[in-house]
């Protein structure tokens, strides 16, 4: 199992270990329930060191990125991000990515852990454009501060003035002291807040440095399960549940991140789809009874026939309602349809609801 920079920090806190995508990872610290609400009132800081980063660079770097991503690269500025997909050649996902900007010519794409070594490949494969390529991804480690009061947190540690940088774009600077971060106004929880990314060996003193800045605006340390939370209820996918190689963007709900205005891997398939419709799509629902819905329950419809599964699913913290998302058959998927989620050969009644839930 690899480990992160911090590793040996989160031992010394008292975190929860455990493996996730090859990596030895704090789940918790204090308790989901604490660490989501700090993040939503006030500041969590999450060590996300196990994704993947590639630098992919030189004169064939735009058209590269262009076929192989589903969002169009030519929409970037210098200095801006975008949340796209790599579709394989079947119609389905090989992963969701963020692809920034530094330059022209120099991209920075950000990836899945689990799928580092899948999206190398898979990127490789295309790269008959000539694109330098740099797989970063064991030289850098990635801190993520968020909730309400993250921004002034962050503010005490570095000259660049954060409010000058709006949603998914970012800059390079000095922050606690250390050079060339990359400090991207993004983040997988729905509460604000940045992303930092720099090599290394300046882990432990980054993150002491956030932690000993944010101790006013009560800042915790966060793990991987109020991540996990916190991205549900603001019904963000995540890649190995809600989306993977088998369900297409269009069926995932993110034909907002699908463009027709060039070309890219499988763009016949989904302008089909997008023409004719999908018979199954990805909902939020929300339990109308007491339950607690789990990866890949079964849905089903008022007579108890099978209509789709659960991809994630969790009592909410917020809500105090089970909720979820779920790939569901034609016509259930509408908006205010009745389903059932089967929890313990118990169908529960839920409700097809608009995402985020909170």
């Amino acid at each position: 199992m690899k480990k992160t920079a911090l590793y040996d920090k989160h031992v010394s806190l008292g975190a929860k270990i455990v493996p996730f995508a090859g990596f030895e990872m704090p789940v918790q610290y204090s308790g989901v329930t604490e660490e989501h609400f700090a993040v939503r009132e006030k500041a969590g800081l999450f060590d996300v060191s196990h994704m993947g980063q590639f630098f992919i660079e030189g004169p064939g770097s735009k058209d590269l990125l262009q076929f192989v991503t589903t969002n169009n690269v030519d929409a970037l500025e210098n200095g801006k991000a975008q949340y796209s997909c790599l579709p394989n050649e079947n119609g389905g996902i090989v992963d969701d990515l963020i692809v920034y900007k530094i330059e022209d010519d120099k991209y920075f794409v950000v990836v899945n852990a689990s799928n580092i070594d899948k999206d190398w490949n898979h990127i490789s494969k295309y790269n008959t454009f000539g694109a330098k390529m740099t797989n970063a991804s064991d030289e850098m480690s990635l801190l993520a501060v968020q909730g309400p009061r993250a921004t002034e947190i962050l503010q005490k540690l570095t000259e660049v003035n954060l409010s000058e940088i709006p949603y998914y774009h970012f800059t390079v600077g000095s922050v606690a002291g250390e050079n060339n971060v990359i400090i991207s106004n993004t983040g997988y929880t729905g509460s604000g807040g940045f992303e930092i990314y720099f090599n290394n060996g300046s882990a432990e003193k980054l993150w002491d440095a956030v932690m000993d800045a944010g101790k006013e605006e009560g800042i915790i340390p966060c793990g991987l399960a109020s991540r996990d939370t916190l991205r549900l209820e603001k019904g963000f996918c995540l890649y190995g549940n809600d989306i993977d190689d088998t369900t297409s963007p269009i069926e995932a709900g993110l034909g907002w991140i699908t463009k027709f205005d060039k070309d890219f891997v499988s763009k016949d398939t989904f302008a089909q789809q997008k023409e004719e419709g999908v018979t199954r799509k990805l909902v939020a629902f929300e339990l109308t009874d007491k339950g607690v819905p789990r990866h890949d329950y079964p849905v089903v419809d008022a007579e108890g026939n099978v209509i789709g599964k659960v991809t994630s699913g969790t009592q909410s913290p917020m809500k105090k309602v089970g909720l979820g998302l779920a790939y569901v058959d034609k016509p259930h998927f509408k908006l205010g349809s009745e389903i059932f989620i089967q929890v313990r050969n118990k169908n529960i009644p839920a409700k097809v609801v608009k995402a985020p839930f909170v």
